[in-house]
């Protein structure tokens, strides 16, 4: 069993590999543009290939219309990779827009903005390192009361 997910793995690595090269250089549709891809999932039966793309668009209307573009051109770019990899069976490609690389951009200016805002705060009204023990003591005093 281990040995089949390994083999499946490798098939994977090596289509995107190939994947990315075909995209790259032979591939000459201008809709397409600049793509990544990220990764791919081959069935166990290695009859397809789910493959994971980005592409360097933040507008959704416009990533749709890339991806349709792929897909539309899924056929041709299979033949494309057989040509280039030693396989009885060449999987069936499926492309899937992967919105893991956007998000974590996002993600990270979201950080990067509340480490900013903390920063001015800090600046502002002051370390809140200087809280002394006699203030937490104080704090804990009038919850009590209330």
């Amino acid at each position: 069993m281990a040995k089949e997910f390994s083999r499946t793995r490798r098939i994977g690595q090596q289509l995107q590999q190939e994947l990315a090269v075909v995209l790259q250089r032979d591939m000459k549709d201008p809709r397409i543009g600049f793509v990544t891809v990220n990764d791919v999932d081959v069935s166990r039966d290695l009859s397809y290939a789910k493959v994971f793309v980005t592409f360097f668009e933040e507008d959704k209307e416009v990533v749709q219309e890339k991806l349709n573009a792929l897909i539309a051109a899924a056929p041709y770019i299979r033949t494309l990779v057989a040509g280039r990899m030693k396989l009885r069976v060449m999987p069936e490609i499926r492309f899937v827009y992967d919105s893991s690389l956007v998000e974590g951009m996002r993600m990270s200016n979201l950080v990067s903005q509340v480490i900013n805002s903390d920063k001015a705060k800090q600046q502002q009204f002051g370390s809140v390192d200087d809280v002394t023990e006699n203030d937490i003591d104080e704090a804990d005093d009038t919850e009590g009361k209330a």
